[in-house]
């Protein structure tokens, strides 16, 4: 396998994931070894809590490939963040303070809150994609809201905004209803893309296979390669991803749910 993850914690020291060299180094062992080929470093970047500046990032991201090569971990590590939905991303952004995904200028991996959606969450979205940035929304099933109002992420889908689901939730680590909206937002076409969001080397660690297997036994071999890598490197490369227009209305929603009540048992 080749599958690449854009979403990981595997910086050590900056945020809630790695804590130290040695486990940096582990989570990329890890990755390696179920067929992960390169992993974008995403650490949390949230007002007064991790205060990760572009720079910061890049040098970690530097030196954590050259620890990598002499270690003999034949992976490599991409420059990217997390960003926490706050009202001045797009002033930030715009101020050239925040890093994209693989620093291309493309794709901005942004985080919800957990519980709510807030007021101004589409104003920024559209003032971000107005610079020409394209929002990547993370684990969007793990959002109290949407949970509840799937259809708001096939809106957002509809205007070009992506999201990106987790391979713990398609496995059903963070529950079962979790795992419902992740594979019902996947079989909808608003979510596409998987990756890990990995922050340790044995619980939440950076690997594919398993959620691979899962989508690929729904949907087909094609469909799994499109979520786990074809479109991943298309992101980190900067290259455009083609969205079909996904289902709009609530009946057909409703079936989508209930096909996936009766796959689940």
């Amino acid at each position: 396998m080749n599958f690449i993850d854009i979403h990981t914690h595997i910086l050590h020291g900056v945020d809630d994931g790695a804590s130290d060299l040695e486990q940096s180094l582990a989570m990329a062992s890890a990755a390696y070894r179920d067929g992960v080929k390169s992993l974008v470093a995403t650490p949390h970047v949230i007002k007064g809590v991790f205060e990760n500046s572009r720079e910061k990032i890049l040098k970690n991201v530097a030196n954590l490939n050259y620890c990598l090569k002499y270690s003999g971990i034949k992976m490599t590590i991409l420059p990217g963040a997390e960003y926490y939905l706050e009202p001045d991303l797009p002033k930030r952004l715009a101020a050239g303070e925040l890093l994209t995904m693989n620093d291309n200028g493309h794709y901005l991996l942004v985080e919800l809150p957990a519980t709510i959606i807030p007021e101004y969450t589409d104003q920024i979205f559209y003032d971000i994609q107005l610079q020409g940035v394209t929002p990547i929304i993370a684990h969007p099933e793990r959002n109290a809201v949407l949970m509840q109002k799937p259809i708001l992420l096939n809106e957002w889908a509809n205007r070009g905004i992506l999201a990106q689901v987790t391979t713990t939730s398609i496995n059903g680590g963070f529950g079962r209803e979790v795992k419902k909206k992740a594979l019902l937002f996947l079989q909808t076409g608003s979510a596409q893309i998987v990756a890990s969001d990995g922050h340790d080397a044995r619980k939440r660690a950076p690997v594919f296979y398993d959620a691979f297997m899962e989508i690929e036994h729904f949907w087909g071999m094609d469909i799994a390669c499109k979520l786990t890598y074809d479109n991943p490197e298309r992101i980190v490369n900067g290259k455009r991803i083609n969205q079909p227009k996904t289902e709009k209305t609530m009946q057909i929603w409703k079936q989508y749910l209930q096909r996936l009540r009766t796959a689940l048992g």
